[in-house]
């Protein structure tokens, strides 16, 4: 009697995809992959949406995508080596990151700082400019996971939770708010909070905190007719035509991107309607209009993706420090896409936020590939990794198949 052979079922995609994403390592290559699909997108857009405004400035069409490769081979390097720098030796250095971010932050207060859109937060030194603020996020995240594992099993006291943490991380955002950057101040302001709520802080601290942090913003609004002015547009768009004409270019590029875009290139709102932000704040519209539905829900999805990563790290990771950094570079890169994505998309006051990844700014994008260092790090240090990495053979310890040992067998 012939038996028939019985089909074994196959495991389903779903399944294939938990295995895949349950592995030890795929947070690591999720967080790389994401964000290297955000760099080359973003220097894509930047070339089509500064092309016309650099012929038009009489300099060549390459002008700023050249400035932002260099950028991008300039930040890759500290990037690339803190990725297999561990994160116990990143700890030790959480002071000195908040000494370098709170001296270079005073410096831009001195007639060293430089001015730009209202906003004094650039520094020159010699040939060099950069903006210390974007360096300051990173710095802060790290120097908050330095002092909260130190005070690790007495963060349930509100004392040893509040100092130095409100007087020194304060210390960093009045700094840059000093310097009227009231965007980067309220980046700052929520990686506070967000640090604050994934270390278990009581909501009896968290909202007075929050409440604070909006009283604070509310003031400086009022307090400045620039600011009050972006608040009146965003109300009634039509109170000013001039002022107005920016966010309401953004919308018309994303209306008008359909399902699959105009065609790279082939944007229309790049060529006066942004004005001098289509390759800066405003470089998710432009990809909007010429990649269309399509663009925006990758680049949002590339984004989730990321947060997906970035939070399993802080989640597997089983120290303190490795936990709390993974998360506030986690929050800084979402909060700060989602507030550029709402700003472009009207449903913000226009804020002068940077999408990570992808808009133009060295600085911007040497400061967050620092971070994604970081994160690739920690992501290196959860216990599945340590024991996957341990357990595969070195390249020492692998057999190496020599002409000797070849002709050895066949004789």
């Amino acid at each position: 009697m012939a038996t028939q052979a019985v089909a074994r079922p196959r495991p389903s995609a779903f399944r294939s995809v938990r295995a895949l994403l349950a592995s030890p390592m795929a947070p690591f290559y999720l967080v790389l992959g994401s964000v290297t699909v955000l760099v080359g997108l973003g220097l894509l857009m930047v070339l089509s949406a500064s092309a016309a405004m650099a012929q038009a400035s009489g300099v060549s069409p390459y002008f700023y995508l050249i400035r932002q490769a260099r950028s991008l081979a300039v930040g890759l390097v500290p990037a690339a080596i803190l990725v297999f720098v561990p994160p116990d030796v990143l700890r030790r250095f959480g002071w000195l990151a908040w000494g370098i971010a709170v001296v270079l932050l005073l410096l831009v207060l001195t007639p060293l700082g430089v001015g730009s859109g209202g906003n004094v937060n650039w520094l020159v030194l010699g040939p060099v400019q950069i903006q210390p603020s974007e360096f300051a996020k990173l710095a802060l995240v790290v120097w908050c996971g330095t002092i909260f594992h130190n005070k690790r099993g007495r963060l349930h006291e509100v004392f040893q939770l509040a100092i130095p943490f409100v007087p020194l991380g304060g210390l960093v955002l009045v700094l840059v708010l000093a310097g009227r950057d009231l965007g980067t101040g309220i980046i700052l302001g929520l990686i506070l909070v967000l640090i604050l709520w994934f270390v278990g802080t009581s909501w009896k601290v968290l909202v007075p905190s929050f409440t604070l942090a909006v009283v604070t913003m509310v003031l400086l609004v009022y307090g400045s007719g620039n600011r009050m002015s972006r608040i009146a547009i965003f109300l009634d768009p039509s109170s000013d035509t001039d002022l107005s004409s920016q966010p309401i270019a953004a919308l018309y590029a994303l209306a008008s991107g359909g399902w699959w875009g105009a065609g790279l290139g082939a944007g229309r709102q790049k060529w006066g309607g942004l004005k001098d932000g289509a390759h800066t704040d405003f470089i998710f519209a432009v990809l909007g209009e010429e990649l269309g539905l399509f663009g925006v829900l990758l680049v949002i999805g590339l984004f989730a993706l990321l947060a997906w990563a970035g939070l399993e790290i802080a989640l597997r990771s089983d120290k303190m420090f490795n936990r709390i950094v993974a998360a506030g570079l986690t929050g800084w890169f979402v909060v700060q896409a989602v507030i550029n994505i709402f700003v472009v998309m009207h449903l913000l006051p226009v804020l002068g936020v940077p999408l990570p990844f992808m808009s133009y700014g060295g600085s911007a994008l040497m400061a967050s590939l620092m971070g994604v260092g970081v994160l690739l790090s920690i992501a290196r240090d959860t216990p599945a990794a340590r024991t996957y990495r341990a357990s595969r053979p070195s390249k020492k310890s692998r057999p190496r198949m020599t002409s000797v040992m070849a002709a050895t067998k066949e004789d």
